[in-house]
């Protein structure tokens, strides 16, 4: 059974994979994106309010954080393509184990994530950044990036089934922004007003971006965040993945 449901899930996956073939503009603009907020951020509206010694430090890791939080409407919006098309009715006419379809989704998002975090740290080593840590470190920096990238996945997937339309995806999706930039991406929370640093402090993304940077050896750096950047991403994981497998069923019957 589990190898079934591996089997069909990699079957969709690579239907999701064949769509990069067929919009290589989507897929270049996905992974421009990134490389133009850590450019304008970095040398156009600066900022690092709070932060001593090299801004691009500290930066760097918060847009890597901040880029697995964003992206998420092309994953959003495939998901209730589908649904409306009647695709998702066709396939389960066949013998294809239930969720393939969103696991195949998933996994593909993931791919472009991963792909994308290996474009962002070229960039940065390009500007002249260099990751302190060691190899091992940057493996599970990057880690701890794609596992809160998988959980803010599966929310982004319920949200899309619960939207239902295309149309919908964007106005939910704005729900994204608050996670996003009510974060230490770009400044301390020290550096913000009491009950705002306090918000700041307990943002998810904001865990991970601390564990990222102690994993760099950003000086400065408050440790023992990597355990909050586990746990956080897990924690989601456990209200949103059954949920969105939950809803898909309801949907699909």
């Amino acid at each position: 059974m589990t190898a079934h449901a591996l089997t069909d899930s990699w079957t969709m996956t690579r239907r999701e994979l064949a769509r990069w073939g067929r919009q290589p503009v989507q897929l270049a603009v996905g992974l421009a994106f990134p490389v133009m907020l850590l450019l304008m951020f970095g040398y156009l509206v600066g900022g690092g309010r709070g932060v001593s010694g090299d801004y691009r430090d500290y930066l760097i890791p918060g847009m890597l954080a901040l880029t697995m939080a964003f992206g998420l409407e092309s994953t959003m919006i495939a998901v209730t393509q589908d649904l409306g098309k009647g695709v998702i009715d066709r396939f389960r006419s066949m013998p294809m184990a239930d969720g393939a379809v969103l696991v195949g989704r998933a996994a593909a998002d993931m791919l472009q994530s991963a792909l994308t975090l290996l474009v962002l740290v070229g960039v940065g080593a390009a500007l002249g950044w260099r990751p302190g840590g060691g190899p091992a470190a940057l493996l599970t920096a990057l880690g701890l990036l794609l596992l809160f990238r998988f959980a803010m996945l599966w929310a982004g997937i319920h949200l899309a089934l619960v939207a239902g339309k295309p149309e919908l995806v964007q106005a939910v999706q704005i729900l994204v922004w608050p996670v996003g930039f009510l974060s230490n991406a770009f400044a301390t929370p020290g550096s913000m007003p009491g009950w705002l640093g306090t918000a700041v402090e307990w943002n998810p993304l904001s865990h991970t971006a601390t564990a990222v940077r102690d994993l760099f050896g950003v000086p400065g750096t408050e440790s023992g965040h990597v355990g909050w950047a586990v746990v956080w991403p897990l924690i989601l994981l456990a209200v949103f993945f059954p949920l969105a497998v939950r809803r898909f069923a309801r949907l699909s019957r």
